[in-house]
This record gives C-alpha cells, sequence and structure tokens, in this order.
C-alpha cells in the first residue's frame, strides 16, 4: 500500500499520456482521470472529502474568476473578426503584387503575411486555413514545388502560436503564474527573429533552385498605378490592429486584459471601415469564437481539476524527487525537458503538452541555476519563451501535427500528404535551430522585456 501511495502521482501522469491516446476529447479524458484518481486518494487517505468538495471552488477561483484568462475570448473574437471581414485577405493580395518580381516572392508575401496575421489574431486554426485557401492554389498556379508550398503556408500560419498576442502564452502564463506582458514582450523578438529565418532561407532556396519558385510576371503599367494606394490601405488596417493591442501593453496604457478588448474594438471597427460588417458577419464570428471559447475554457477547469488532485496526492515532490535522483546538472536537465517537449509534439497539440508537462516543469525550474547565463528572475520567462518555440514544431512534425490536417482539410486534392510532409522537414529544422540560438543567446528574449518593462 505504501508503494502505491509513493507511485500514485506517476501512475496519474501515465494514465493521462494513455487516456489522450484516444479518441476521447481532451477535457473528457483530464476530467476522467481527475475523477478516478480523487477517488483513489480518498480511499488510500491521501485526500479528504473536505479536499474533493473544493475541485469546484479551485476552478472557480482559478478559471472562472480569473482576470487573464479573459483575455483569451477577446483575443479569439479579433481574430474571427480579421478573418471574416477579409482584411487579411487584402493584405496578403497586396504582398503578392509588392513582391511579383522578387524571387521567391510569392513564398515571401506568404511568410510576412503570416506574421502580420499572427500579431493581429494569435489564432492558428484560423491562420493555416486562411493561408492555405487563400495562398497555396495560387502558389501551385504560378509553379511552385509542392513542397516549398506546403511548407511556407504551414510554417507560416504556425507563426501565432509565439508572436503575441498568442492565446497559448495567456495559456501558460496563467499555469506558471507569470506577468502576461513581460510574456508577451519577451516573445516578440523570438517570434520576428523565427519569421526573419525563415525569409533568409527561402531567398536562399530560391536564388539556388530557382524552378522551384518561379518569378511572377511585371504588373502591367495600368496594374501599378494603384497599387501602392492599394498597400497603404491594406497593410495599415492590421497594423492599427497591432498597434491597438502591443502599443498600449507596451506602452503601459493598458494591461493584457484591457488589450484584449481594445484589440477586439479595433477589429470591429476596422471591418465596418472596409464595409464588410453586417448581421450576418457577425453572427458568424460569434458562433465561431463562442464554440473555440467553450472548448478552451472546458480544457482549462479541467486542467485546473487535474493540476489540484495531482498536487494532493504528492506530485510536486514527487517530481523533485525523480529530477534529483537523475543526477543531471541544470544544463542537462533544461535540455532533457526540451527533448521531452519535442518528443511529446509528434503525439500531442500544444494544449496537451502544457497541460501534461508545465506543471511537472514549474518546480523543477524554480530549482535551477544557470549562473551568469541568465538572471534568476528572467529565468522562468525565458524557459518559457523557450518552451513556446518548441512547441511551434508540434502543429508541423507527423503524425499528429494538427497545422498538416488543416492545410490538407483547406486544401483538399490540390496537394498530398506526402508533399506535406516533405515540405515542413527543413521548416522545422530551422525551428530547432532558432530554439538551440535562443538557449544560446537568452538576451534574444529578455532584452525586450528588461529594457521596456524596467523602466
Amino acid at each position: 500500500m505504501e508503494t502505491l501511495i509513493e507511485f500514485l502521482p506517476a501512475i496519474m501522469f501515465l494514465s493521462l499520456i494513455a487516456g489522450l491516446f484516444t479518441a476521447l476529447p481532451v477535457p473528457v479524458v483530464l476530467s476522467a482521470i481527475t475523477l478516478i484518481f480523487a477517488g483513489i486518494a480518498l480511499w488510500l487517505g491521501e485526500m479528504r472529502l473536505v479536499h474533493f468538495s473544493l475541485i469546484p471552488t479551485r476552478i472557480y477561483g482559478g478559471v472562472i474568476d480569473n482576470a487573464v484568462l479573459v483575455a483569451a475570448p477577446m483575443f479569439i473574437f479579433m481574430g474571427v473578426v480579421m478573418e471574416k471581414t477579409r482584411i487579411a485577405e487584402d493584405l496578403l493580395l497586396t504582398l503578392q503584387k509588392l513582391l511579383a518580381r522578387v524571387p521567391g516572392g510569392l513564398a515571401l508575401a506568404v511568410v510576412l503575411m503570416g506574421t502580420i496575421l499572427a500579431a493581429a489574431t494569435g489564432i492558428i486554426g484560423a491562420s493555416v486555413v486562411m493561408l492555405t485557401v487563400m495562398a497555396l492554389p495560387t502558389m501551385m498556379r504560378a509553379g511552385y514545388a509542392a513542397p516549398i508550398a506546403t511548407g511556407t503556408v504551414a510554417s507560416a500560419g504556425t507563426l501565432g502560436i509565439l508572436i503575441p498576442p498568442s492565446v497559448m502564452l495567456v495559456f501558460m502564463s496563467d499555469l506558471l503564474s507569470l506577468n502576461l506582458a513581460k510574456v508577451f514582450v519577451a516573445a516578440f523578438l523570438p517570434g520576428l527573429f523565427l519569421a526573419g529565418v525563415y525569409l533568409v532561407y527561402l531567398i536562399a532556396r530560391s536564388v539556388l533552385r530557382p524552378e522551384e519558385t518561379p518569378t511572377a510576371a511585371a504588373l502591367a503599367p495600368e496594374d501599378r498605378q494603384g497599387l501602392w494606394r492599394e498597400a497603404i490601405v491594406s497593410v495599415s488596417f492590421p497594423l492599427i490592429l497591432i498597434i491597438a493591442v502591443l502599443g498600449s501593453i507596451i506602452g503601459g496604457v493598458a494591461s493584457p486584459t484591457e488589450a484584449s478588448g481594445v484589440g477586439a474594438f479595433a477589429a470591429l471597427v476596422l471591418g465596418a471601415l472596409r464595409g464588410r460588417i453586417n448581421l450576418d458577419v457577425l453572427g458568424e464570428a460569434t458562433d465561431s469564437s463562442l464554440r473555440t471559447i467553450a472548448l478552451l475554457f472546458f480544457i482549462f477547469a479541467a486542467a485546473t481539476a487535474f493540476s489540484y488532485v495531482f498536487r494532493k496526492i504528492g506530485g510536486d515532490d514527487f517530481i523533485i524527487e525523480l529530477a534529483r535522483s537523475l543526477n543531471l546538472g541544470d544544463w542537462a536537465l533544461l535540455f532533457t525537458m526540451m527533448l521531452m517537449v519535442f518528443i511529446m509534439g509528434f503525439f500531442f497539440d500544444w494544449i496537451e503538452i502544457t497541460l501534461i508537462l508545465l506543471p511537472i516543469f514549474a518546480p523543477i525550474v524554480g530549482l535551477m541555476d544557470l549562473g551568469d547565463h541568465i538572471a534568476k528572475a528572467d529565468l522562468v520567462y525565458w524557459f518559457t519563451i523557450l518552451v513556446a518555440v518548441n512547441l511551434q514544431t508540434s502543429f508541423l512534425t507527423p503524425p499528429f501535427g494538427f497545422a498538416l490536417f488543416y492545410m490538407k482539410g483547406a486544401a483538399g486534392d490540390l496537394v498530398s500528404m506526402r508533399d506535406i510532409y516533405r515540405g515542413i522537414v527543413p521548416f522545422v529544422l530551422l525551428q530547432v535551430a532558432v530554439l538551440f540560438i535562443l538557449i544560446w543567446q537568452p538576451e534574444i528574449a529578455m532584452w525586450l522585456p528588461n529594457k521596456v518593462l524596467n523602466h
């Protein structure tokens, strides 16, 4: 019996992993595992009825009454409105025209579009599907090789996982009890750096293999006349939204929660200025947002209950003792944790990975000391950005890369899954390379928040 009590946290953890491999929804698995192990803990005397009765209170205080999580629904609604009012579509079409004569110009336009879209929405599914529908047929008609076209669209669409206002960063900040504004600012430069690496790679590949990325024909004089006016209009709308959200946070005018409301309102105003807001569009945007929000908050509630029971049965102590028993140095622990996140990305999406690993990693990171490489106060924020970059690969790595499924569903028979899998390989390698660069140079992530938020 004592052995069962000692290893109960490990059994609970492994049961969750096994449950996630079933076809059941994630919140259902989390809820079932929580209730089963709460019952076992009651039977073993590791929990009392009063602890069991506190689970609803913990859910209310951790989710329903959580001011930070209020930002998530607003950011989701903002992104959906951007999609429904076709502001993003206007931007992509303009970028395609501006870069028509540049080697790989169409691919570069997709990456730039994905970067701006990420900073304006932060919703991966919407970004990937939107880019697939708008850009992939155009790239195929232009003669682009299928792997480079699919890899570009998939990787550009997943930039929203890292560039704020990312819903994932909101979720991770809450799980780790971090300052959301600091996490947002810390993720900004790494996100832009990753997008820049994509651009450099595409330019180099277009120069070395021009047959894979044909250059488009020059625009006719009559088409060029209004191009710059069109460019100013189409680029200014998303930029206004980005400035409204990130500018208000960095400038100290609004908290991240308040900035999410500013962004949602700005998206509605911009859609109205384009003449594309009506009752049908509002109804579609509201319905789509509510479905996404309901699923996310079901997961939040189930995850909160799971974490509560896991801690009550000694999960934190078990993890710390396990880490100490491995006799690994802090650097070895860091690389081990990054490897675990990367491997789990082949099988799970970011929600499952963060729910499983972040509560486990948090106490370990709290005990780490990397000396002069990174200040102790910045360590957990830097670690969060490393995990975020690492998690981006979970959208692209087979067999369960969700961005790949989003793309295939939107593209239909235009490309094969083989083309998609071949296309994402170089971009996953680029993401891993950027991860190592961020480990080597933590200032890429921490310079901006320390410069802006500490003054």
